[in-house]
């Protein structure tokens, strides 16, 4: 077994808030992430795939052809977004790095062809935070 990683790159804002708390548990829990003005980030979406190569390319997948993908279902949907408010993926849910990479999966799984497996997403939400996801 194969695994080849794409990485991706997005820049999203976003607020962690829970309505059903005051503004003070809010501050409390979440901090400076609480802030009414939001706060932005500068993702790196790390895709990796697995497989076998195939005998007459030498790919499990074209990368390039993966990118386009991820471009078309994930990052134009999160680039330059609030992901509280132009999201739709995110709506009724907590913008936390670990939803978010939730949601990702969820946007990329029905649309890898077939044979194409989807074994990990990593997403940097600052140089020193992250999460790693292996679907459901």
């Amino acid at each position: 077994m194969v695994y080849i990683t794409r990485v991706e790159h997005f820049n999203a804002a976003h607020r962690l808030f829970n309505p059903a708390w005051s503004r003070e548990q809010n501050e409390e829990v979440f901090g400076k992430c609480a802030n009414e003005n939001w706060h932005g980030h500068n993702f790196e979406l790390y895709v990796t795939i697995k497989g076998e190569p195939n005998p007459d390319t030498g790919f499990v997948y074209d990368v390039k052809r993966l990118s386009i993908i991820v471009n078309e279902h994930v990052i134009e949907k999160l680039d330059h977004k609030n992901l509280n408010v132009d999201v739709n993926f995110m709506a009724g849910k907590l913008c936390s790095i670990e939803n978010l990479v939730i949601g990702i999966w969820q946007q990329l799984v029905p649309h890898l062809p077939e044979g194409v497996q989807l074994h990990s997403l990593k997403l940097y939400e600052t140089p020193r935070i992250f999460v790693e996801y292996f679907g459901n």
